[in-house]
């Protein structure tokens, strides 16, 4: 797991080759004012979900795993907080994983909370198990970039 600012995204681009494309995208467009939706910059291998985002409560915010993507997160114009746990130590499957969305829920809570604040990336990778979207009450815009591993 990554977490930086926006604006020190050269220093990783080196962690995957698709990276360097991501944060070009993310540095080069006006993402608040960018209709919600997805754009795709190289096919599946990598896209990004544009999204008004209502943040939840910590209760409704499920744990959750991917196997072929690494997500980078980043909200544009609120603060977030995500939890995380190592994936190998999450144990409670509520809903097994789905190949067509990459995604496996569990129960487990997380270890660790991360406060992410606009302008930051929480970069998650098959081991990291996330659980974003927390913050109560809350209307802002979310990007989600979906690398393939």
């Amino acid at each position: 797991m990554i977490l930086d600012k926006l604006t020190n995204a050269t220093l990783y681009e080196q962690v995957n080759p698709r990276f360097a494309a991501a944060f070009k995208f993310l540095k080069e467009n006006d993402l608040l004012n960018m209709p919600a939706g997805k754009v795709h910059l190289e096919g599946d291998d990598l896209f990004v979900n544009i999204l008004d985002f209502q943040g939840k409560e910590e209760k409704d915010a499920k744990m959750e795993t991917h196997n072929d993507y690494i997500d980078i997160q980043i909200p544009i114009n609120g603060t977030e907080t995500m939890g995380w746990t190592a994936t190998t130590d999450l144990k409670e499957v509520t809903h097994p994983y789905n190949p067509e969305k990459d995604v496996t829920f569990f129960a487990d809570k997380a270890v660790n909370m991360l406060t992410v604040e606009a302008g930051t990336m929480a970069i998650f990778f098959p081991e990291d198990g996330h659980q974003p979207g927390i913050a109560p009450g809350q209307s802002y815009r979310k990007i989600i970039v979906k690398v393939r591993v």
